[in-house]
């Protein structure tokens, strides 16, 4: 998907657009994902809020340091999370949801966005999985400027 992303995304500058592509391509290619999509850092606003996805409504805002996605700005790394219901402060924007997947994504060492993958399923996400979309965001960072 990394090769996918950098081919799909190359020559266009919309963030916009290119989030909205790379939530498609997320959800077409991985199984058992519920919902695919970013959130935006929004640092002057002290707020995350909701960016292009694919699935079931969402929360529109999260604030730094709340839930898997905060704590994964905050800390400015992945949240790799089999169970969301043992995860203290997990915000339930689906109430099906039932792992998480979310992956920072930097320019100059600041946390611009986050990548949010949800299952039904329990321990859905891997650590072999976390690898890979850290590198799927980091090609997907070189055709983001949110600015």
């Amino acid at each position: 998907m990394t090769q996918q992303i950098d081919a799909l995304l190359t020559g266009e500058t919309n963030w916009v657009t290119n989030l909205a592509n790379a939530a498609a391509l997320l959800k077409d290619n991985l199984t058992d994902v519920s919902w695919a999509g970013f959130y935006i850092a929004d640092p002057a606003a002290n707020d995350l809020y909701l960016g292009p996805f694919q699935g079931k409504v969402a929360c529109m805002h999260i604030q730094p340091g709340k839930g898997v996605v905060g704590t994964a700005y905050t800390e400015q790394k992945s949240q790799l999370v089999p169970d969301v219901h043992q995860f203290q402060g997990h915000i339930a924007c689906d109430s099906a949801t039932n792992s998480e997947l979310v992956v920072p994504i930097l320019q100059a060492g600041q946390v611009i966005a986050l990548l949010d993958l949800d299952s039904q399923s329990f321990d859905r996400f891997k650590e072999t999985d976390r690898v890979q979309l850290t590198e799927f965001v980091q090609a997907l960072s070189q055709h983001l400027s949110l600015k």
